[in-house]
């Protein structure tokens, strides 16, 4: 079925089969591998993309459910200026362990300080559970 996204800011129109993944169709149709799979189940965070500003897991996701959406990912973060502040904050704090997941866990702590520009400790422990 022919799909248009709307990926990182640039549109992209797709032939794609119905059933695939969002997640697949990032990083086998358009070469985005930062989101990753690894449950497959939409428990561990390492597929996170944003959608209109919102975490979801992508492993979840059919692509068709991404139209007339804003698809953001790990690649889609920085800017021509530099990285993301969240992305800069990982690196100056050794934020990585073996950064399968670490895409997951920055887009959703971009996408609560969108919602909570101040949040406390538990704010963000709880935001953070889903990785």
């Amino acid at each position: 079925m022919d799909l248009t996204l709307r990926v990182n800011g640039q549109i992209h129109s797709l032939n794609v089969s119905p059933e695939r993944t969002l997640l697949d169709v990032l990083r086998e149709e358009l070469g985005l591998v930062g989101a990753r799979e690894g449950c497959g189940v939409g428990m561990c965070g390492a597929c996170t993309v944003l959608i209109n500003d919102q975490p979801l897991s992508s492993c979840l996701l059919l692509a068709v459910q991404a139209q007339e959406t804003e698809v953001t990912t790990i690649e889609g973060l920085a800017s021509p200026e530099g990285l993301h502040p969240v992305q800069q904050a990982f690196i100056d704090h050794a934020a990585f362990q073996c950064a399968y997941c670490t895409p997951g866990f920055i887009l959703a702590a971009v996408a609560l300080l969108k919602q909570q520009p101040q949040p406390d400790e538990e704010a963000i422990r709880a935001y953070l559970a889903g990785n």
